[in-house]
Parts: structure tokens; C-alpha cells; sequence
């Protein structure tokens, strides 16, 4: 389980240079893998299940379970390991990941971290997202003793990170303001927050064979989008939740 004190306390950019090598043969190899936390987003779940062929929600019930944030009352959604000597995960093989392509964004990263601050430069000016990164120094890991050098960038593009982080922004724009007056969840929100974050295919039922039609105004060529396109439905997903918490007007509640 990665721990805070296996981050070297140094603030890196995109262009700053590290060493670090992967591959099988090292003597770690795989290590990185067993009692591990591994936080889901939903363009995880989503790249996951479809690789698996089955729904989110057989997904979510069968590989996954659920921590309620304390401070915020978020529910973020964790990949379950193996329960056995080790707790390797459920996807790990002696000869890698058999997921490899689908792999979770976390996966991606390591051993690289990233972290986004929230800033305002004064109250008339509009917030922005403000990205670095650290690397993570595990004992068990030996790929920071390889000699390949590369820059921060070439990691994430060489790991495919970006198209990850491009999908999930508005989900990490909730989590940005989860801490903000008013915006703890009760248990009814808990539940719409986990339904339209990860669980899609039950969002799309929820959208699709309920009265939420009759309250929202949806484009015509947008609902045809959300019948079978999980990415639209997703986007979607956290533009409800967005309006549902009060934080942006992002859907146009029918007039009465």
C-alpha cells in the first residue's frame, strides 16, 4: 500500500527529468501491484468493464467497493485485490497486467504522481487548475535505479495519461469543491453521486425510463449521443451532479 512517506517532497513540472524503467525481468517487477489502493475514476470503470464485456454495475459489485470520504462524505469507488497471500490485484499476472490497454489512470502514473491545486488570484478573478507532480519511491521498487531518462511529459504520453485526464475533468471539478459550504452529501446524494459517476449504464436507465425527462430540457441530437455512447453519458453524468449539488446551472430544468 503506497504510503505518503514514499513521496520524494520534491514539486515537479511537465518538463522536469527522472529516471525510471519498467519491464519484465526486473527484479521488482509486478511488486507495485499487490496490497495496493487503487482509486477508480469513471473513465476507468468504464475502459474496465468494457474490456470485461459486462455492465458498471456488475463491475462496481465484483471488483470494486466503495469508501465514503470523511471530511466531505464523497464516495470514491476502489479496486478490490485478491483475497489471498499478498493481495495481488485481480488483473496481475507473472507476465504483467492482462489489462495492459485498459489499465486505471493511477496504474498509468506510477511511479509518478500528480496533484491539481485550485487557485483564485484574487476574488474578481476566475479559479484555475494549477497541475504538478512528484515521484513516488517505493522500497520494493527498483525501476528509479534504470538509466533511462525522460521528462515528466514523455512519461504521461508514453503511458497514454492524457486522454485519461482529458475524460475526467469533470469529475475531478466535483471533487475540487467538495469540501465548499453546503456541499457534504446525504445519503440520497451519496447514492445519485455514485449512480451518475460510476455507475453508467444504471444512469442511462435512471435518464432514459424515468420521469427525468419530464423535469430536464436535453438536446434531441445529445440524447441520441447518451443511448449508446458511455462517454457522452459520463460528461453528462457529472453535469447532473454539478446541478443537482447547486454548484452550475448545467442542465435547463423543464418550465412548468
Amino acid at each position: 500500500m503506497q504510503s505518503m512517506k514514499h513521496v520524494e517532497p520534491v514539486r515537479l513540472t511537465a518538463q522536469s527529468r527522472f529516471k525510471f524503467r519498467c519491464y519484465k525481468g526486473i527484479a521488482c517487477f509486478t511488486k507495485c501491484c499487490n496490497n495496493i489502493d487503487i482509486m477508480l475514476t469513471p473513465y476507468d470503470i468504464i475502459r474496465m468493464k468494457k474490456r470485461l464485456g459486462i455492465s458498471s454495475g456488475e463491475f462496481l459489485n465484483d471488483y470494486t467497493y466503495i469508501e465514503i470520504e470523511e471530511k466531505s462524505t464523497y464516495p470514491f469507488v476502489y479496486l478490490r485485490m485478491k483475497e489471498e497471500p499478498g493481495m495481488p490485484c485481480r488483473f496481475v499476472s507473472p507476465d504483467g497486467c492482462t489489462i495492459y490497454d485498459d489499465r486505471p489512470a493511477n496504474c498509468r502514473y506510477y511511479a509518478v504522481g500528480q496533484a491539481s491545486l485550485r487557485k483564485q488570484d484574487d476574488k474578481d478573478s476566475p479559479p484555475y487548475t494549477e497541475e504538478f507532480y512528484f515521484l513516488i519511491k517505493e522500497p520494493h521498487c527498483l525501476g528509479h535505479e534504470e538509466e533511462r531518462a525522460l521528462t515528466i511529459a514523455e512519461w504521461r504520453e508514453e503511458q497514454g495519461v492524457d486522454l485519461f485526464d482529458d475524460m475526467n475533468r469533470g469529475w475531478k471539478d466535483l471533487l475540487f469543491r467538495r469540501n465548499a459550504p453546503g456541499a457534504k452529501l446525504d445519503d440520497k446524494k451519496q447514492k445519485l453521486f455514485y449512480m451518475a459517476c460510476y455507475d453508467v449504464d444504471r444512469f442511462r436507465r435512471f435518464v432514459f425510463e424515468s420521469g427525468f425527462l419530464d423535469l430536464f430540457e436535453v438536446a434531441p441530437a445529445k440524447l441520441d449521443r447518451m443511448k449508446t455512447d458511455d462517454i457522452e453519458m459520463m460528461q453528462f453524468g457529472c453535469d447532473y451532479i454539478k446541478f443537482n449539488l447547486g454548484m452550475e446551472e448545467t442542465l435547463k430544468p423543464r418550465q412548468k
